[in-house]
């Protein structure tokens, strides 16, 4: 676990692939139980200590998460999400290349708890949730016949991107659940790269970068350096 931050109102850490944000029927070891094992152990607290999770990553998908330390970052952190203070950006290698290379998808989802797969279905739909992103394609490599996309999150539905960009025909490469091509298990090529909001209690805006993992070739097609920055203080 990647610290990337750390004061006594939050926590930010670097997810790795294939953890899971918060304890499943799996039961394996997930970022919420690790993160509150570190504060224990770091500063000999009593008991179980507090960590608020104030937003989750699919299980593949890696990248920067914020926890709280303290109730009231917690409820402040949660309210910015409401208010759209709270920003995620993505970064996926996806197949071919969107016929519009930039724009918007508002579509509304439902949860099949069966085969834990989400479908786009009517608004009328009873349990649809509405989903929002929008998306610009920065890099096309013809040779492989894959492109390098950029992801604004509005809303944060299980599977969301997923879908949305199967929508359009460019599912992420190494996603098998939704038609991206084969690659080793939790190797999707789904990254959140960038991560920012008001520090609840300074109010100060506060901006995280991480790079997507180097040994998953798929990214290395492509010029990430030109489209991110490595920085990751509150100076960005």
């Amino acid at each position: 676990m990647e610290i990337l931050y750390e004061d006594n109102q939050i926590i930010v850490v670097n997810k790795p692939q294939g953890v899971p944000s918060q304890p499943d029927e799996t039961g394996d070891e997930d970022l919420l139980t690790m993160v509150k094992k570190y504060i224990k152990e770091k500063y000999n607290k009593p008991g179980e200590a507090f960590v608020g999770l104030v937003h989750r990553l699919d299980r593949p998908t890696g990248g920067a998460m914020v926890f709280a330390k303290t109730s009231k970052a917690a409820s402040r952190l949660a309210e910015q999400m409401k208010s759209g203070d709270f920003d995620k950006t993505y970064f996926a290698v996806v197949c071919g290349r969107p016929r519009d290379l930039k724009g918007k998808i508002i579509s509304f989802l439902k949860k099949d708890s069966k085969t834990n797969t989400v479908m786009i279905v009517p608004q009328s739909t009873e349990g649809a949730k509405r989903a929002e992103l929008d998306y610009e394609t920065l890099q096309y490599n013809p040779d492989t016949n894959r492109s390098l996309v950029k992801i604004k999150l509005y809303s944060g539905r299980g599977h969301q991107i997923r879908v949305q960009l199967k929508s359009i025909k460019c599912p992420i490469f190494g996603d098998q659940k939704y038609g991206g091509a084969d690659m080793p298990k939790f190797m999707l090529n789904l990254f959140a790269v960038e991560l920012s909001f008001l520090h609840p209690t300074t109010k100060q805006k506060m901006i995280f970068r991480v790079f997507p993992p180097e040994k998953n070739k798929a990214w290395n097609e492509f010029n990430i350096e030109k489209y991110l920055s490595l920085k990751t203080n509150n100076n960005d």
